[in-house]
């Protein structure tokens, strides 16, 4: 394997994990971001949307 081909097979590895981090990062956030407005929906708290609820 040349030098060169070594490098460009490095610069997609790295990419792909780069990647890969960044989607795995999302996803986990995303399920925290619901957790914690599941428990302000639980509590009380209404979007300001919600046409539905009357204070």
């Amino acid at each position: 394997m040349s030098v060169h081909a070594l490098y460009v097979t490095a610069a997609y590895a790295i990419t792909a994990l780069v990647l890969a981090g960044l989607i795995g990062w999302i996803l986990i956030d995303q399920r925290a971001r619901k957790r914690d407005l599941a428990e302000l929906e639980a509590s009380g708290v209404r979007r300001r949307s919600d046409k539905t609820s009357k204070p």
